[in-house]
């Protein structure tokens, strides 16, 4: 497993598409912040997927949406390396991947570069202990503001009720805008099978799928 993981490193090193950057690189001024319509060479609008783990939902979502450029945010090299594989073997020009921690994404884009974010199936952390570790606490929320475009999107899909609701009681405490919000997204959007909250499932999405859990979806601006 070892030699696997550390196969994939090199693999991912040698990938123009994924960038990773050290913690002290990104805190002392990331020479990527403010510059990713650089690496896609053109200025379409530009869409996260944090703790992307294998990639899915940034190759998915790049394969059905050519006219914005999608990047993959994780900290496991080893997992970032199946879709960076995928977007090198399928030459997609609009995916690429960023290999750091999500507490540091504030220093990785800059003001407005952000058109949406997407947190698909992130852990709940739902110990008291690991509150300000939930993706969509507060102070992740704040990091998401900094970044995000006038009238930008923030996307949660997650089987986790437990998640589900507590981001949706923040939103409300906070007076930010829900625009969408499903506790069962089988059940509530039946009426729209092509929708990418149906056609783009995740390797967990799946495992969760087959333990009989509900998927459940909220779509939010971050303004007031």
């Amino acid at each position: 497993m070892a030699r696997k993981k550390l196969a994939r490193f090199k693999e991912n090193a040698q990938y123009p598409h994924v960038i990773e950057p050290s913690r002290e690189q990104v805190l002392a001024g990331f020479r990527q912040k403010g510059k990713w319509h650089e690496l896609f060479k053109n200025d379409k609008p530009i869409v996260l997927e944090l703790g992307c783990g294998k990639g899915e939902y940034t190759v998915a979502l790049a394969r059905k949406y050519p006219d914005a450029n999608f990047i993959g945010i994780d900290i496991k090299g080893a997992r970032i390396w199946y879709g960076a594989t995928t977007v090198a073997e399928e030459k997609l020009p609009n995916a690429a991947f960023l290999r750091t921690q999500i507490e540091l994404i504030h220093h990785c884009f800059a003001p407005g570069e952000v058109a949406e974010i997407w947190i698909t199936f992130p852990d709940p952390q739902i110990k008291i202990s690991r509150t300000k570790h939930r993706l969509t606490h507060p102070e992740f929320l704040e990091r998401y503001q900094q970044i995000l475009a006038k009238d930008g999107l923030v996307h949660l899909k997650t089987d986790s009720a437990f998640l589900h609701g507590y981001t949706q009681a923040i939103l409300q405490s906070l007076n930010y805008p829900i625009l969408e919000g499903y506790f069962d997204i089988d059940l509530q959007m039946a009426h729209q099978p092509e929708h990418v909250l149906h056609t783009v499932r995740t390797h967990y999405e799946q495992l969760f799928r087959e333990k009989g859990a509900k998927i459940t979806y909220l779509k939010f601006q971050l303004e007031k």
